[in-house]
Parts: structure tokens; sequence; C-alpha cells
């Protein structure tokens, strides 16, 4: 049986991870018969939004592994602990958690920053020919994980993907049901929420890409 580490960057589309997109990738990882542990780093989230409102609570902290435990019922571990040998692959749902907690593009933009823990394994699972699957958002790391040329996808939207061609991956327009394929540095990416309108869209995409990252372990 196929094992996959999955990296949750919180809970909660604004500051965290995309709760559908987390919980939809490991209904797919269960249906193509994979095992799945959960990791998120152990530290405080960038800030904490008011999902009613959308407005920034101030004042208010948050834990990105506590937040996302409360997706996993409890069953996740911190990202230190994540170790390449004991996974086939690796694969990171979406949500602003991915620009805001495992990197800073949301503040920085093309000048991002990964974080560090997550950078390292991200590039430990590439530097052992192991897939890696970045949903939504979360492909704007692709150049600082993979290096120039990393070919991948956030659907349409031009903005960010000019800021993904700009810090040197190669973007590629895609549908909400696909996803793209970069055999070289085996890495398999799919828009989700950047263009899902359903749940159902969001599910066909993430399972097509759960299904490709998995070919290929």
């Amino acid at each position: 049986m196929k094992k996959v580490a999955v990296v949750l960057a919180g809970c909660g589309v604004y500051d965290g991870a995309e709760i559908n997109e987390a919980v939809l990738t490991l209904l797919s990882l269960e249906q193509e018969g994979a095992a799945y542990q959960c990791f998120a780093p152990d530290m405080a989230q960038m800030h904490v939004v008011n999902h009613l409102s959308g407005e920034v609570s101030e004042g208010e902290t948050r834990n990105v592994l506590v937040e996302a435990a409360r997706i996993t019922r409890g069953n996740v571990q911190p990202l230190t602990e994540a170790k390449v040998d004991d996974f086939d692959a690796l694969i990171v749902p979406g949500g602003f958690g991915a620009a805001k907690n495992l990197s800073d593009f949301a503040v920085k933009g093309t000048s991002l920053t990964v974080q560090a823990d997550f950078l390292s394994l991200a590039q430990a699972m590439h530097a052992a020919k192991k897939p890696v699957g970045l949903l939504c958002i979360t492909p704007t790391l692709s150049a600082a994980i993979f290096g120039a040329g990393v070919k991948c996808t956030i659907g349409n939207d031009a903005e960010v993907a000019g800021a993904i061609n700009a810090m040197g991956g190669e973007h590629v327009d895609c549908g909400v049901e696909h996803s793209i394929v970069d055999s070289k540095n085996k890495l398999v990416t799919t828009p989700a929420y950047m263009l899902a309108g359903s749940v159902l869209e969001a599910y066909k995409g993430i399972h097509n890409c759960v299904k490709n990252v998995l070919a290929m372990a």
C-alpha cells in the first residue's frame, strides 16, 4: 500500500488549509487504496480571519498544527516529524494558509520565502524522486521547491500565473476537472478552488491529481 504525507496549513480557506480540499484529498487517497498521515507546522499562523465577515480578528492568535487537528479529528503530527523514507509521495491541499503559513507569498509575492520545515520536506521528496501534488494556490511555491522551468497550474488567473512565471516556473492553463503533470519533476498540480464553483468540481480535479501522483509513486 502506498503511503502519502499530506501537509496542512491550518484550518479555513482564508487563513489556513481549505477544508473541502483537505477532506477531498483524503477521500481520494482512500478511494485509490492509499494510506496517509497528515502533518502541519507547529507555529503561529500569520493571522486569524473571521470566515463569516472576512475580516482579520485583531489580537487573536492560533496555532497551525492545532487548527489542522480540527480537520483530521486530532490525527496530525508536527511537520518536523515527517520523514521522507516513510512515504511514497507528498500532497499539499490549498487555501490561503499555503500563501500565509507555508510561505509568505500573500505578503511578499514573487519575493516569497517558503517555511523552512516545509521546504526541507518538499525538496527532500523531490531529491528522492518521489512525486509531489500541489493544489489550488500552493503551486505558487513550485519554483522555490523545484527550481526554474517547473511546469504547474493554478487554473487561469492571469495575475497569479504571471507571478509563477516571474519566479521561474512555467504556468500552464488548466480546467478545474484536470491536473498538470510535470513528469521530469514528478509534480502534479490542479486548480481546485482557484476555479471550482462547487464541491463536485473541486473533487474531480483533486481526484485526478491524486491518481496522477499515485501513478508516479
